[in-house]
């Protein structure tokens, strides 16, 4: 009896572990499979990535191209690679005052703006981010519309108030009017990163017996400095590629280098391999800018608030 049970127990347990193995078996053959089906999938899965990459990357390349070729050989010839290279655009944009004086004009402005933006920015933020106050959610959306309204709505009132200030065609005449336009979205980002941060800092600093500016330069600004360096960001690329206020607000000494890109005109017509030059010089700063505080887009994203 006692050898059946040893018997018994013997052939369940080899029915078992059989079962099992060839479970696995299948198992293993359906996951192999699947995966052949993906693989063949996967081979074209860089292509759709591939071709945005060159839709995006053709019109700079393109740019850069032609800053290489003469004025005959981009109107009477279409070619990927320059058939006879040149660096004279670029000579011309570095040894033209008009050209030159552009990119300098441009820089000052935008700096300008930019630090005036964020310093403006960051108070009215911890303000709309740590109190609550009859209106607040009024006065917020009130400075995003600000945002929403297109440059050309506050053109002529900008150009008759600065005209009577005696401020046209000057830096800070173009860095003061499109602090109307970035000092809304610095104070929309910044606030999403304050109010990320816990009040009970505040408080542990208060207690600790900081004051308020020793606080907020010391301890608050270091913990939003992602959120700095992305409001920077976004005022920067605005003030750099704005057009319409600057070019209205300036005329020969503050002119930027976009106005100067659309008044190429001569009486041989458009300059097409300076003008070319150009825009690749202009593209640069703000791919510096952009390569520098990469990071702290991606945190932006991360949090909501890009």
């Amino acid at each position: 009896m006692a050898w059946d049970d040893r018997t018994m127990s013997a052939r369940g347990e080899a029915v078992s572990t059989a079962m099992p193995v060839s479970a696995r078996e299948t198992a293993n053959r359906e996951i192999a499979r699947r995966m052949r089906r993906r693989g063949d999938g996967s081979r074209f899965r860089w292509l759709i990535p591939a071709l945005y990459i060159v839709f995006l990357m053709l019109p700079i390349y393109w740019l850069v191209n032609m800053s290489f070729k003469s004025n005959t050989e981009i109107m009477n010839s279409v070619s990927l690679i320059p058939a006879d290279p040149t660096l004279r655009n670029y000579m011309v944009i570095f040894s033209d005052p008009s050209w030159y004086n552009g990119y300098i004009n441009s820089i000052i402005y935008v700096v300008l703006n930019t630090a005036i933006s964020v310093s403006v920015a960051l108070p009215a933020a911890y303000a709309f981010s740590r109190y609550r106050f009859l209106g607040d959610k009024h006065l917020f959306f009130w400075l995003l519309t600000n945002r929403m309204a297109p440059p050309a709505v506050f053109a002529l009132p900008f150009f008759q108030l600065y005209s009577a200030f005696g401020l046209i065609d000057t830096h800070i005449a173009v860095a003061l009017a499109h602090c109307l336009f970035n000092v809304p979205l610095a104070v929309w980002i910044l606030e999403g990163f304050m109010s990320g941060v816990p009040k009970e800092i505040d408080e542990t600093a208060y207690i600790d017996g900081y004051s308020f500016p020793r606080f907020f330069f010391k301890i608050f600004m270091p913990l939003i400095a992602s959120g700095i360096g992305v409001a920077a960001f976004f005022c920067f690329m605005f003030s750099w590629v704005e057009l319409l206020l600057a070019r209205t607000l300036t005329t020969t000494a503050a002119k930027p280098i976009a106005a100067t890109m659309t008044r190429t005109v001569s009486a041989s017509g458009l300059d097409w391999g300076v003008l070319a030059a150009a825009g690749v010089l202009t593209i640069i700063p703000g791919a510096l800018v952009i390569w520098f505080v990469r990071n702290y887009i991606a945190k932006g994203f991360a949090l909501g608030r890009v």
